[in-house]
């Protein structure tokens, strides 16, 4: 029986920059920053212990061109420990570190082969049955279908076809290299190893099988969950066995909490105390970074309008006292609403009717709301930090609701601050 065993990993960017999170109190700067390089390391662990053939890498191995030759340094010397046990690596570049873009080299390594960006390659390994097809990107901006241009089958070869792609496109990421699905069975192999998309899917389970693996190492708020590689077991020519490991060193969270009634600070940790158990309680053994989304009809939102920043160093001090060193709150979103009567606010002569008129009228036509809110936004000089990643065109119109929702409360919650306690909304007295 003649069996094969490859790894397939995309979308590594070593050295991938922060994102302002040095700027945060209390960040665990080193660990983030060196997040990718200890990730590609227990790539690299994974694929000694597992003793497999074969370590593919579909694009975006790099972030971008070199600031200084320690980034190139670091992979050449994690690709180094593969060459004694004689596990074979083939790249293909991506868009973030396509042929024109990496401008500094280092000498050559005899069992990594990097595909041609001028034509589509194929490496056939007789003694392991494999054929393996690939082609990198000449630029960064790759706008054609690569696919039809990939070679043929090999008969009597198990093909594994690299190639870095947006496939039919993704809200989240750039349009590179796209192609259809048809195409890719049209091929005729029987494993499409994908690159460019940073969340896992497998896009098709057999025949051929298609999977993105999504990114080594999340880097941010956007790329949540589990991170890692595939592992394929091939025997005959036959897929066996495929697994999905873990090997992120960072793992991001987005925890939305209900507050719904909750009346205090010590029932908002209470709620987020349970929310972060069920998160982390399965992985311990690497840093938890958490964005916390409060959410819902609270007396906690009066509580955060009278001192802004009150829900979220409460939330850092529970963290604190449990001397929880692995769990870092790097961001907490205030989406809270003061219970309120409408009806009885919105019949109010002063700035308080104004304003919830204003909010009934824009919430009830999803064409105006984005408008007005994006016109406002262009007014100002700078916007909130908060809404440094907000992208505007991936907005849905309910969204767009809680944004204001978000907004109408805050605003009240200031107007009453300077009102008599007669003038006030039932909930602001």
């Amino acid at each position: 029986m003649r069996r094969l065993r490859f790894l397939h990993a995309a979308d590594l960017h070593i050295d991938s920059p922060l994102r302002g999170l040095d700027a945060r109190d209390g960040a665990p700067v080193e660990r983030l920053r060196g997040a990718t390089r200890q990730a590609f390391v227990a790539l690299v662990d994974l694929a000694l212990r597992q003793q497999v053939n074969l370590v593919i890498l579909a694009g975006d191995l790099y972030d971008g061109d070199w600031t200084d030759f320690r980034t190139g340094l670091f992979v050449h010397a994690q690709l180094a420990r593969l060459a004694a046990p004689g596990i074979l690596v083939f790249v293909v570049r991506g868009n973030h570190d396509a042929e024109s873009i990496i401008t500094r080299q280092l000498p050559r390594q005899d069992h990594v082969h990097v595909f041609s960006s001028r034509s589509a390659q194929t490496r056939v390994l007789p003694a392991l049955g494999v054929a393996v097809h690939g082609r990198s990107f000449p630029d960064r901006a790759v706008t054609e279908d690569l696919v039809p241009g990939y070679p043929a089958p090999v008969a009597g070869c198990f093909n594994i076809g690299v190639l870095h792609t947006s496939l039919t496109g993704s809200p989240d990421h750039g349009t590179y290299a796209p192609t259809r699905l048809d195409r890719l069975i049209a091929t005729g192999y029987d494993y499409l190893a994908l690159g460019h998309i940073h969340a896992r899917q497998v896009v098709r389970e057999s025949a051929p099988r298609i999977v993105f693996p999504g990114n080594l190492q999340g880097r941010h708020a956007q790329e949540i969950g589990p991170k890692g590689c595939e592992i394929v077991t091939v025997e005959d020519g036959y897929i066996t066995q495929t697994e999905f490991v873990a090997l992120d060193v960072v793992r991001w969270h987005v925890l939305s909490l209900d507050c719904q009634g909750l009346e205090d600070i010590d029932a908002l940790c209470d709620r987020f105390a349970a929310s972060l158990e069920a998160a982390i309680a399965a992985d311990r053994d690497r840093l938890h970074v958490l964005r916390v989304r409060l959410q819902g009809d609270s007396r906690l939102h009066r509580v955060e309008a009278c001192q802004p920043g009150t829900l979220e160093a409460a939330l850092h001090a529970w963290l604190h006292q449990r001397d929880l060193a692995d769990v870092w709150i790097e961001r907490v979103l205030l989406q809270l609403r003061s219970p309120l009567d409408r009806a009885a606010a919105a019949a109010r002569p002063d700035a308080v009717g104004e304003v919830v008129r204003l909010v009934d009228q824009l919430t009830q036509d999803a064409t105006a709301l984005p408008q007005w809110a994006l016109a406002a936004l262009g007014s100002m000089p700078v916007l909130p930090a908060d809404l440094g990643d907000v992208r505007a065109e991936r907005l849905t119109p309910d969204d767009w609701r809680a944004l204001l929702a978000d907004a109408e409360a805050m605003v009240l919650a200031q107007l009453g601050a300077g009102l008599s306690e007669s003038a006030l909304p039932d909930d602001a007295a």
